[in-house]
C-alpha cells in the first residue's frame, strides 16, 4: 500500500489538523511502503534555520515513521517551497522534484503540487518563477529572520486576498495544460493538490484513457489517496475529537 496526501498547511492554530495527521502516522501510515506528501505540507516556511518546536515535533514524528521502514518523499508546495535539505535529513524524508514521475505498482505516475497547471493565473505565475529562480532563493534563505516573517505574513495576506478576488477558472488548473504535461511524460495517470477541489477527473489524451486525480485539503476533513493492487482510491476521513480533559479532584 502507499499513500499519497496533500495540502495540510500545518500550523500551531489548528492543533485538530496536527492532531489527524500524528494519528495517520502512527496507524494507517506505518503499513504503508511509502508516503508521499504533495506540497503545502506546513502553512508557511521561512527556512530550516527557523524551525520552531511545533515544526521539529512533526519533523520527529516522520523520523519515527521513516525509521519504522516506510519511505517518506516530500514536495513543495507554493506555502513551503523553502524547505530544504536539512529538515529532509532530520525528518529521513526524500525530497521530490515538482514535477516528478514515480512507479507504483508498474504504473508511471506524474506528480505535482499543481500550482504550476494553473497557467491562466499569470499574476501568480510569474510570481512563482520569480520566487522559484535560484538566486531569489538564495536572497531568501540568507535574509535576517525578523525579514523573512515579515516577508511570509506580506505574502500570505495577499495570496488570500487574490483568491478572493479572481474567478474560480483562473485558479484552477488550465484544460489544456493538464493533457500537454502528461504527454510530456508519457503518462496516463497524473496526481496533483494545490486547488483544494478533490476529484478523480476521466480523460482521454489522444486514443489512450488517462485520468487526473486530485488530492484533497485537510481541513474539515482529512483526505489522502491509498494506491495498492486494487488501484487508485480517493477518500476523505474525519478527525478525531479532541482528548477530553479529566475531571478535577477534589
Amino acid at each position: 500500500m502507499i499513500l499519497l496526501i496533500s495540502d495540510l498547511h500545518l500550523e500551531e492554530e489548528r492543533p485538530d489538523i496536527t492532531r489527524a495527521f500524528l494519528d495517520l502516522l502512527a496507524g494507517r501510515a506505518r503499513l504503508a511502503s511509502a508516503l508521499y506528501i504533495l506540497g503545502d505540507f506546513f502553512e508557511v516556511w521561512i527556512g530550516d534555520d527557523a524551525m520552531t518546536p511545533f515544526q521539529r515535533s512533526i519533523c520527529q514524528a516522520l523520523r519515527d515513521l521513516g525509521d519504522s521502514g516506510t519511505a517518506i518523499f516530500l514536495m513543495h508546495g507554493n506555502r513551503d517551497f523553502l524547505l530544504g535539505k536539512a529538515f529532509c535529513k532530520e525528518a529521513g524524508c526524500t525530497l521530490l522534484k515538482d514535477p516528478s514521475v514515480v512507479q507504483l505498482y508498474g504504473e508511471p505516475v506524474l506528480l505535482m503540487h499543481g500550482d504550476s497547471l494553473c497557467t491562466r493565473d499569470e499574476g501568480y505565475m510569474k510570481l512563482r518563477r520569480y520566487l522559484r529562480n535560484p538566486i531569489t532563493l538564495f536572497i531568501l534563505r540568507h535574509l535576517p529572520l525578523s525579514t523573512r516573517h515579515t516577508l511570509a505574513r506580506k505574502l500570505r495576506s495577499e495570496s488570500r486576498t487574490q483568491v478572493r478576488m479572481k474567478a474560480n477558472d483562473i485558479v484552477d488548473v488550465t484544460p489544456d495544460e493538464v493533457p500537454r504535461i502528461m504527454q510530456q511524460f508519457g503518462v496516463k495517470t497524473l496526481i496533483h493538490g494545490h486547488t483544494h477541489r478533490p476529484a478523480i477527473h476521466k480523460l482521454q489524451i489522444g486514443e489512450q484513457a488517462a485520468r487526473r486525480i486530485v488530492l484533497g485539503d485537510w481541513d474539515r476533513q482529512g483526505w489522502a489517496l491509498q494506491v495498492d493492487e486494487n488501484g487508485f482510491a480517493l477518500a476523505p476521513f474525519d478527525f478525531a475529537p479532541p482528548p477530553q480533559l479529566a475531571a478535577p479532584t477534589h
